[in-house]
């Protein structure tokens, strides 16, 4: 299994809440998401909740090969559960979530789970790309962050702002109407993104936290087949060196309004056989 695997916190003395491993024929990547309240309820954080997360599910889905992905989605979520809810406050309306992306290698197919806004990344022998995005969260964000965009990023305003946005986020989260991501309920795992393509028509498989896509998804300055050659001759770590560098030259958020001048990013690209 050829991958490769760059990732860097948004800040340097922040823990990285994004998440990425591989086994073989396996992959996940998960970007535990931020809330508006410092008190969660679980005492361990939200690096610990998505790598915990990460880790069980990489474990599901490699070890038994023929059970959907969203199933070991479900029991990797209810084994994270049972990890803390002795110790933490499960019901708490801000509990730690995560985006999951995960892929795995099995019958001449490779089978492809996706739940929130992380992106999986196909690239075809064709030469075509395939970008699949669960896209209900921004969908529902675009109704309640206009007065976010409205403020420069990192004023007292605008981070008051920010997290007025994310509590009412949290209110739409895992319900009909609403998005769905990873938390302490296995039953958001139905309603991931799955789906299926043939070996043989792929060249890579790429997994972007939403850090990593803002060169395409936020910024415009690239496409994804861009993406895709700087991953190629250069790699994970020079695409996130790309987003820092757009970041860096708009601080303040006014050519491109977002909750976070800059933000986690996590890349794992694996390169199939040809």
């Amino acid at each position: 299994m050829n991958a490769a695997l760059g990732t860097l916190p948004a800040e340097p003395n922040q823990h990285n809440e994004d998440f990425a491993a591989a086994a073989p024929g396996a992959a996940v990547l998960l970007d535990g998401a931020d809330v508006a309240e410092a008190e969660t309820g679980c005492v361990h954080g939200i690096a610990w909740f998505s790598s915990t997360l990460g880790g069980l599910l990489l474990g599901n889905i490699a070890q038994d090969r023929a059970r959907p992905l969203a199933d070991c989605l479900a029991d990797a979520i209810r084994g994270g559960r049972s990890l803390h809810e002795d110790t933490c406050d499960l019901t708490y309306r801000a509990s730690p979530t995560s985006t999951v992306v995960a892929v795995r290698v099995g019958g001449g197919a490779l089978e492809y789970l996706v739940l929130g806004d992380s992106t999986l990344l196909l690239a075809h022998q064709d030469g075509k790309t395939t970008a699949v995005t669960d896209d209900r969260l921004d969908q529902v964000g675009k109704q309640l962050r206009a007065p976010v965009d409205r403020l420069p990023t990192g004023r007292p305003e605008h981070a008051a702002a920010l997290a007025q946005y994310r509590d009412d986020l949290t209110g739409l989260r895992n319900r009909p109407g609403g998005f769905w991501i990873a938390g302490p309920e296995p039953r958001a795992a139905e309603h991931a993104l799955t789906g299926t393509a043939p070996l043989e028509t792929l060249v890579s498989v790429t997994l972007l936290s939403d850090g990593a896509t803002r060169l395409v998804d936020r910024f415009g300055l690239a496409d994804w087949t861009d993406v895709l050659d700087v991953l190629a001759f250069e790699g994970p770590d020079e695409l996130i060196r790309r987003v820092r560098e757009a970041e860096n030259g708009d601080p303040d958020g006014q050519r491109w309004p977002r909750g976070k001048a800059r933000d986690d990013a996590t890349v794992l690209h694996w390169v199939l056989p040809s």
